[in-house]
């Protein structure tokens, strides 16, 4: 697995091997960011993180931090890994949090706001529309936000939740990517 873009394209990451982890494939990342823009600003948020590689994306093409978040203590071993392998152990934090019922506005990464989330949570368990309220509720969208969300390319998305909007859907063999954006 290697970024596939921006200042650390073509670092090659730590192994997923043995890990209980779906990781993004490098075609479904570039079309993330053809869709989202090659540059990315802000602060971003790494839900369901897994190996961090979409978080890993984001620093590399520009985001000023990015903090990861997943239930595996492994995975979070991992993600602070792979920031030292690309050097962004000071622009990344990971923790450990179980987000398969939402999560809670007193985690100490719930209080920024951010620019861009990802979603990736486990595809069929139905965790982006309740996530999706809990960002929207929980004020950590930064005003103009995108939300991306990977799912599996059967699961029905909301077109709306609150003020974030469905823009865009595409599918990927077995993946769907929906872009949401923030209007506030």
């Amino acid at each position: 697995m290697r970024i596939t873009g921006g200042d650390a394209k073509g670092r090659t990451l730590a192994p997923v091997k043995g890990f209980r982890v779906r990781p993004t494939s490098d075609r479904v990342r570039e079309a993330i960011f053809n869709l989202i823009g090659q540059e990315v600003r802000g602060k971003v948020l790494d839900l369901f993180a897994g190996s961090g590689v979409l978080g890993l994306e984001a620093l590399s093409r520009g985001a000023e931090k990015a903090v990861f978040v997943d239930l595996s203590n492994q995975a979070v071993r991992l993600i602070k890994r792979n920031l030292q392998l690309c050097g962004y152990e000071k622009k990344g934090l990971a923790y450990r949090g179980d987000l398969s019922k939402g999560f809670s506005l007193r985690a100490p990464w719930a209080g920024g706001k951010y620019d861009l989330v990802f979603l990736d949570p486990p595809y069929g368990k139905g965790f982006i529309p309740s996530t999706l309220e809990v960002l929207v509720r929980g004020g950590v969208l930064a005003g103009s936000a995108v939300v991306v969300a990977e799912s599996g390319k059967g699961e029905v998305l909301p077109p709306f939740q609150g003020p974030l909007r469905m823009v865009d859907s595409r599918t990927y063999g077995d993946t769907r990517i929906s872009i949401y954006e923030y209007e506030v």
